[in-house]
Parts: C-alpha cells; sequence; structure tokens
C-alpha cells in the first residue's frame, strides 16, 4: 500500500510541474512596424499610476500606461539602483495601446551613453 500510495503521489507531482506553461514568448523586431523611442519605468513607483505592486508601464503620447507582453523583473532588479522602481529608463517599443494597457511585442532597454 505504501508503494501504491508513493507511486500515485509522484505521478501527481509529475503530472503538476508539466501542467504548468514554462514557455516565455519571446519579443521579436517586426521591421515592418515602428518602433518608438519611450520612457519606461514603474508605473506605480515613477509615473504615480494607481494600481498594486510594481509594474512596468512606459509613456507614450503623453500619458502612461502599463505594459503587457513583458515584465518589469525581466529587465533586472526592478529596486536596484538604477532600476525601474528608481530611475525612468529609455526604451525601444514596438506595440499598440489596447485599452488602457500598451500590449508589446518588442522591448529593448536602449543603453544609456557612456560619458568617458
Amino acid at each position: 500500500m505504501k508503494k501504491l500510495t508513493l507511486i500515485l503521489l509522484s505521478s501527481l507531482l509529475f503530472i503538476c510541474s508539466y501542467a504548468q506553461d514554462g514557455t516565455k514568448k519571446k519579443l521579436v523586431l517586426d521591421k515592418s512596424k515602428p518602433v518608438y523611442e519611450l520612457d519606461a519605468s514603474c508605473g506605480t513607483c515613477m509615473f504615480k499610476m494607481n494600481g498594486k505592486g510594481c509594474v512596468l508601464a512606459v509613456k507614450y503620447e503623453g500619458k502612461s500606461y502599463f505594459v503587457e507582453g513583458t515584465n518589469i523583473d525581466d529587465h533586472g532588479d526592478a529596486h536596484d539602483k538604477e532600476g525601474f522602481c528608481n530611475a525612468i529608463k529609455k526604451a525601444k517599443v514596438q506595440g499598440s495601446v489596447v485599452g488602457d494597457k500598451f500590449l508589446v511585442t518588442y522591448f529593448e532597454l536602449i543603453k544609456p551613453i557612456d560619458p568617458k
């Protein structure tokens, strides 16, 4: 009986671990669509948007939008000295505004020019 319980429990854990979607959608530049150079930062910390927790946002045409398609933690530690919760960065972004969100299909931070 102990062996049967162990086998069932092991099978259940195996099935549950593979039931999760671990694939991450890769953001790919589409040369046929426009690329915008936008301010990107934490919407709640830096852009003073209403929301719970730290969420990536961009400023597009003077308005701030929460981003869907990439996550704030996909681009380093948001709470680092130069992270999104403490700095506004420039990013190359492709996508469109849908409702009150900016759906990105491409997102790349622009490295600041080293003054040396």
